[in-house]
């Protein structure tokens, strides 16, 4: 088969997603480059190279099905007959990735990034409003479209090298950064890349510039303050962790909704006539629908209306939202004519109110 994934993460035949992820998070702390010495560094390279290459195959099923039928070479070069049902299975292939035609003309190997595998794993986890570590002296700000670290005084801040915390190492304050979300980008989600500037130790021990592009994936229904964590991806100094890098959640003002927990609140102003006689209040939903909502009963000043699941959505439970709260203001006429006043009295004097 030539390169065996299975034992490069040290994981059974039959490992699950989360099996995968797992070892891939042990072993990336151990091999990560960032985390070696100058003098390990391209024994480091490799095998974190190898290490994301192993998680890339076996994580995307189409990838680890044809890995599993015919080998790494076929899976590289895109070379292989399609599954056949009187072909007979070798002993580390299992019946549950056989699913679908393959052909060389329909499949092309397309590995990942390590860095960005990297991110994707340890960045989610700071995504329920978690991360490690707290604002500290340090900040980056955005210049010439990088985000450059500096240490508060001015001057360049360097994070270290090592894997964890030793004796005589402290670890850099984490650094953060706050990312404007509009509304709708956090009713719908969406993903953004960043593009980060620090500095590194290279192999031979000089400091040097590294350009990085971090993804950043925005979950529907975040709220303001959760933050999103890098492990250590802040600048390198001899001795000294690297610090954290979080993005924390912020919200931009809504022209027209505004956000209470999982609820959306409108404030939405009618006349008198349409609070007493009705009318079909329109709406535009954070995703671009149109909503016709019936004012068929008689609105009184201050009053609430309340549309069930169509506010914001609720991270944690998917497929459910909450409330759109609409708060009605009645516009009183600023004066009525004599004629007016006695059309009133005669409609509305056997009234009971």
């Amino acid at each position: 088969m030539g390169v065996d994934y299975y034992n490069i993460l040290k994981v059974n035949r039959n490992a699950s997603e989360d099996d995968l992820k797992k070892a891939y998070k042990r072993l990336a702390m151990i091999w990560h480059p960032d985390k070696n010495p100058a003098g390990k560094r391209p024994e480091a390279e490799s095998k974190f190279k190898q290490i994301s290459e192993a998680y890339d195959v076996l994580s995307d099923p189409t990838k680890r099905q044809i890995y599993d039928l015919y080998g790494e070479e076929a899976l590289k070069s895109g070379q292989f007959p399609p599954p056949s049902s009187s072909r007979s299975a070798a002993p580390h292939q299992h019946h549950y990735y056989h699913r679908g035609n393959h052909n060389a003309t329909s499949f092309r190997f397309n590995p990942r990034d390590a860095e960005d595998i990297y991110a994707e794993i340890f960045g989610s986890e700071g995504g329920g409003g978690g991360g490690a570590g707290g604002s500290g002296g340090g900040g980056r700000a955005y210049r010439d479209g990088f985000f450059r670290t500096s240490n508060g005084a001015g001057g360049p801040e360097f994070a270290g090298t090592s894997s964890g915390p030793g004796p005589g190492l402290r670890k850099a304050n984490a650094l953060e950064n706050n990312l404007a979300c509009s509304l709708e980008e956090l009713y719908k989600g969406f993903k953004k890349k960043m593009k980060i500037s620090r500095s590194i130790f290279d192999s031979a021990g000089k400091v040097r510039t590294l350009e990085e592009i971090l993804t950043i994936e925005i979950k529907p229904g975040w709220k303001k303050g959760t933050k999103i964590t890098f492990p250590e991806k802040g600048n390198q100094e001899p001795g000294v962790i690297p610090a954290d890098l979080i993005f924390v959640v912020d919200e931009k003002p809504h022209a027209l909704y505004k956000r209470d927990g999982n609820d959306l609140v409108v404030n939405q102003e009618i006349t008198l006539l349409e609070a007493l006689t009705g009318k079909n209040l329109e709406l535009t939903t954070l995703d671009g629908r149109n909503l016709m909502i019936p004012l068929t009963d008689i609105i009184k000043p201050g009053a609430e209306m309340v549309v069930p699941n169509e506010g914001m959505p609720i991270s944690k439970e998917p497929g459910r939202k909450g409330n759109l709260r609409i708060k009605f203001d009645v516009k009183y006429p600023s004066r009525l004519t004599t004629e007016q006043k006695s059309d009133l009295k005669r409609v509305l004097g056997g009234v009971s109110l």
